[in-house]
């Protein structure tokens, strides 16, 4: 048996429960992992309101970090004792142990630590992707990104930096406008006070961006596509703030034949190699030293109703870990 964070109903953080369930003996390309470390992530939101469905009950969480205990058959990749990670679906990080496919699991450089791991994993993999793979910045670019301060939107400062990128970023306070210039962010704007169109335009002369990366949803989604430059990409890929209602494609064609994405990490690793190809650009910056997390809070995964509430109130600012 094993501890669980497990919920049988949608809804608020009090619906996840604290069970004990059965760790199965993995099946041939499965490996049973003991958690050191756990990420909490907004898309685990998502699936416990419903906004993202599952069959309940269900287990929640998409990334974690630990030591392999079993392996089943044909699991080639990774052995017993093997530190490893990971971000995939289905949901069911928060647990002390589980079974899983192996073929989402990677292993871990000797060099980075669980708990960086458990806090790089999705946002770190969302990162690349979004960087890398959908809209491929160039150094001397100049970006809008939305909730910089929070776990990805740090990664994101510091990626940018690296890679000779111009970030522009929105924030809800003026603590969270000098975290995200501490991590990289060129420039800020606190949402609450100032307005993002018409500061995203003075500081690019009037021209806007070539790409905003939106992880905010409802509240910003017409903000982000007026601060596009013609031919632009709006990247979206969260709803923290609700989902975008629908629109006309018109739209876009009125504000200079806008492109318009809505990408997963799933989608993007899709396959070992792809995921691997991934880890690997994610692990050299780490190794590097080009970017860290910033681990804000870490609480035992029996308060996770608390780690849940905290992150929806956009109190807190970067990474967010569980400890089994």
């Amino acid at each position: 048996m094993s501890k669980a964070i497990q919920i049988f109903d949608n809804g608020g953080p009090e619906v996840m429960q604290f069970v004990d369930v059965d760790v199965p003996v993995p099946a041939a390309g499965e490996i049973t992992v003991r958690h050191e470390s756990i990420g909490l992530n907004f898309i685990d939101v998502y699936y416990r309101t419903g906004l993202y469905k599952q069959a309940l009950p269900a287990g929640l969480g998409m990334e974690a970090a630990g030591v392999v205990e079993a392996v089943g058959e044909g699991v080639t990749h990774v052995a017993v004792g093997d530190r490893v990670a990971y971000a995939c679906l289905p949901p069911g990080a928060y647990a002390e142990r589980r079974t899983m496919p192996a073929e989402y699991v990677l292993k871990l450089p000797a060099s980075i630590e669980f708990d960086t791991a458990a806090a790089m994993m999705l946002q770190g993999l969302t990162v690349q992707y979004l960087f890398r793979q959908t809209f491929v910045l160039q150094g001397g670019d100049t970006i809008l990104f939305h909730a910089a301060a929070g776990g990805v939107g740090l990664i994101a400062c510091q990626w940018a930096r690296a890679l000779g990128v111009t970030m522009i970023g929105t924030v809800g306070s003026d603590e969270k406008a000098a975290l995200a210039r501490k991590y990289g962010c060129t420039h800020t704007i606190n949402y609450k006070t100032e307005n993002i169109v018409e500061r995203v335009k003075e500081i690019t002369d009037g021209k806007g961006v070539p790409v905003v990366y939106d992880s905010v949803g409802k509240d910003t989604f017409y903000d982000s596509l007026d601060c596009l430059a013609p031919l632009g990409m709006m990247v979206s890929f969260g709803n923290a703030s609700g989902p975008v209602p629908p629109f006309s494609l018109s739209e876009l064609a009125s504000r200079g034949s806008l492109f318009v994405t809505r990408p997963t990490l799933f989608s993007y690793a899709r396959t070992r190699e792809r995921l691997e190809r991934m880890a690997a650009d994610l692990f050299d910056v780490l190794e590097t030293g080009k970017v860290a997390p910033m681990i804000s809070a870490r609480y035992s995964l029996s308060d996770v109703a608390s780690a849940h509430a905290d992150l929806e109130s956009r109190a807190t600012t970067g990474s967010i870990l569980l400890k089994p």
